[in-house]
Parts: C-alpha cells; structure tokens; sequence
C-alpha cells in the first residue's frame, strides 16, 4: 500500500478563450503524504488556486474547461470519476477551506445548520446528532460559547471566526485531506497566528494531511513540512523546509526568499524584476528566462524538467543544477549572484 494519500501527475488545466488558450497549470506533479503539510506558494497567477479547484473537480465541467492528467486518491484517479462520486468525495474524505472567510458562508443559514449539513448528507446522521457533531466542531477549533455561538449567522461572526467556522465545516466529517487555499489572506497577523495554530494542532491530533495554498513565505516556514514552488503554472522547485529556506536552487525561490523581509537584515529588498509570461503565450524554454539573471541559451531554447539536486527529496527545474556550473560562470544577462542576499 502506497504511503501517499495523493499523488498527482502531469495535472494540465487549460482554459480555451476567444484570444487564445490560457495554460494555468501545465503539468504539475506532487504527492502528498498522510499527516503531512504540503505548501504550494508562489506569485498570485501561477497556477495555485486552480490546481486546488482542478484536484477537487471545481473546474472542467464546461467546454471551455479541459483538464487532463491524473490526480490518483488512495490510488483512484479522481479525474474519471463521475459528479455524483465526487459529490461523496468532497466533504468526507477531502475538505478545502476557501480563500475569503467572508464569502465562504451563506449569509441565509446559521452556521451551526451549515456544519451539520456536512454530517447529515455524508454520515447520514440524524438533525440532533448533526448538530451535536457541529457544536463539537466549534468548540474543537476555538470558538467560545459553541452552542450559543451556532445559533447564529455569519454577519454575528468576526473574520477570524468565520475562518474558524469554515475550518470547523471541513474538519465535521474527519477527512482524510484538507486543501487550505491563501486561509489567513484576509486576517491581522495576530488571528492568522491562531489559524496556523490550529491547523497545526488539528493534523497532530487527528493525522489528516493538508494543502497549505499561499503565497505567503511566513506562513510556510512556520506551518508546512514540504514545499512546491510554482511558476506560470509548473512546479520548478520542490523539497523539505530545509531545503527550499537553507538551500534554494531555482533563481525564482531565491528570488522570493530575497525580497522578504527578514530580522536583523538592514539590506534593501530585491524584488523580482519583470513580470510573470503570459500564459496564452509561453515561451519555448524555461517560463523564468525573462526574468532570470543567469539565463544561458539552453534556457531559451529548451523547457527544464524536475530532477533531483542535493538529494531525491529536493527537485529543481533549472538548466544551471544540470549543468553543474559555478556560481560565477552562471550569469549572462546580469552580474549579481541571489546567494549574496541570503
């Protein structure tokens, strides 16, 4: 028996435009394994979202939708399955916590009855077991005065108890894997740091792995065991925590680790200079040559693939690991070296 719950392999979602096809993910691969965290970060436009939307079966229904590949669940490819399947999927055995909280929660129901839906449409549980099962929710992920707290409706709710509240909605039926996509975006530093708290707490205590979707550097080193680095839609750099923080390879990791703020650096950030390709129009080599300071010809001409660097575990995308080349000998479009900021 496979120890990953998930494993996903060469996921394409396209969508066809009147001015052509948008590529938003473009063969992405990863596993995810039982009680891991796994954060997939990157620039807003990369592909994350929609790799969360196209795993959960959110997208490709419509003819202007075509999604490909193979996103295999305890080792069934969710990709063949039919509506009606996945509407027993989704919930139970996978829960996704979306990006806004305060859309995230129909105004019209208590959030109490929104949480034991969960419960009574998988479980098939009576409405007084449903609701018990929703008060325990509540009061698992923090919220005082559960029972009090249920009878109301979201507008009764600050922004991070919604969050809490829709944490609570995935966690009712103890599934297997939760796809937290960008879930403290909208909160002050202080509730996202009990958010984190949480999720971790919760996969600690209960042993269900998550998705962490962000493009929050922050977040991930203080949440995730694992990281994938997205760009324009591939995954270009992918290892521990370790691996991506202590030794990042791929010019774009180094160049996300450099413009963040750190303590007791004085040193200016350096942003990324240039912005992301157009994904109805990609470049034939590598989708970073734009705004990469070291590209060489091969970059123009040829599109990397994943390979290991220091170990199996680390993967990178850069024609420079392949190359094996020393730092100085690496640029060609600009003199200074992402390492020298880290």
């Amino acid at each position: 028996m496979s120890e990953y719950i998930m494993e996903v392999n060469d996921l394409k979602t396209h969508f066809h435009t009147k001015t052509g096809v948008v590529k938003a993910v473009d063969g992405v691969n990863f596993k995810v394994k039982k009680g891991e965290i796994l954060g997939i970060v990157g620039e807003s436009g990369c592909g994350k979202s929609v790799t969360s939307q196209s795993i959960m079966r959110l997208v490709g229904s419509k003819s202007s939708e075509h999604v490909s590949g193979e996103v295999r669940y305890h080792g069934e490819d969710l990709l063949l399955k039919t509506e009606r399947e996945m509407e027993k999927i989704r919930g139970k055995d996978i829960s996704m916590v979306f990006q806004d909280p305060m859309t995230s929660l129909n105004p019209a129901y208590n959030v109490g009855t929104q949480i034991a839906e969960m419960p009574e449409i998988h479980e098939k549980k009576p409405k007084k077991a449903a609701w018990k099962r929703a008060v325990e929710m509540l009061t698992k992920v923090g919220i005082p005065s559960s029972e009090k707290r249920a009878h109301q409706y979201p507008h009764q709710y600050s922004g991070g108890m919604r969050q809490r509240g829709v944490i609570a909605m995935s966690l009712a039926c103890d599934p297997d894997l939760i796809i937290a996509d960008e879930p403290t975006t909208a909160l002050d530093v202080t509730i996202q740091a009990q958010v984190l708290d949480l999720l971790r707490k919760l996969r600690d205590d209960t042993g269900t792995a998550i998705m962490m979707i962000t493009h929050d550097l922050g977040v991930v080193a203080e949440l995730c065991d694992r990281v994938a680095v997205m760009y324009a839609g591939k995954i270009v750099e992918e290892g521990t925590i370790e691996d991506i923080f202590d030794r990042p390879k791929h010019p774009y990791t180094k160049g996300l680790l450099n413009s963040v703020p750190r303590p007791g650096r004085r040193e200016r950030l350096q942003p990324i200079e240039g912005q992301p390709p157009n994904l109805q129009n990609l470049p034939q080599g590598c989708r970073f040559q734009d705004r990469c300071p070291f590209v060489m010809d091969k970059c123009l001409a040829q599109q990397p693939e994943l390979l290991p660097a220091e170990s199996e575990q680390h993967t990178v995308a850069c024609w420079l690991e392949e190359e094996g080349q020393p730092d100085g000998d690496r640029g060609t479009r600009k003199n200074r070296q992402p390492e020298e900021a880290l």
